[in-house]
């Protein structure tokens, strides 16, 4: 650490990566509350990780929905150049990719992009999936929760 840093306790620190552990667990309640009361919603993990990230790898819907709902960054990347849209589309997970692309996903930024994880994978579904998003995509971004 630089001078200008602060020094995290140890306790500190336990309390930050339990933060993580709530949007992997989908622990909705728990993280929103701490987002709340001033927890940045975009802080990010030793691996550059978001709770968006992790929520959306994890497939926790209403955790991705209350970070949303939060102006979580739906674009931001990890480390690795994934975005939360580029973890939802490798799980396959449909419910998710849609809200994150309601919420202005972009599934061509970063290096790991959603559509390149697409062709890497080859995840033909998500190819279709996200093809069919592009041609009728949802006006009102809450549209699918409702």
């Amino acid at each position: 650490m630089t001078d200008n840093e602060p020094e995290l306790s140890d306790e500190q620190i336990e309390f930050l990566n339990s933060l993580f552990d709530f949007a992997r667990e989908g622990k909705t309640q728990a993280l929103s509350s701490a987002i709340d009361q001033g927890i940045p919603v975009n802080l990010t993990n030793h691996n550059g990780d978001t709770f968006l990230i992790l929520a959306a790898y994890r497939e926790q819907a209403a955790v991705v929905d209350t970070l949303i709902e939060r102006q979580a960054d739906v674009n931001a990347l990890n480390s690795r150049g994934q975005s939360a849209l580029t973890s939802s589309i490798f799980m396959q997970n449909e419910e998710i990719s849609t809200a994150l692309l309601n919420a202005g996903a972009d599934p061509d930024h970063g290096p790991q992009s959603a559509r390149a994880t697409i062709t890497a994978m080859g995840l033909e579904n998500m190819g279709e999936f996200l093809a069919a998003y592009e041609n009728h995509p949802a006006t009102d971004p809450f549209e699918e929760h409702k």
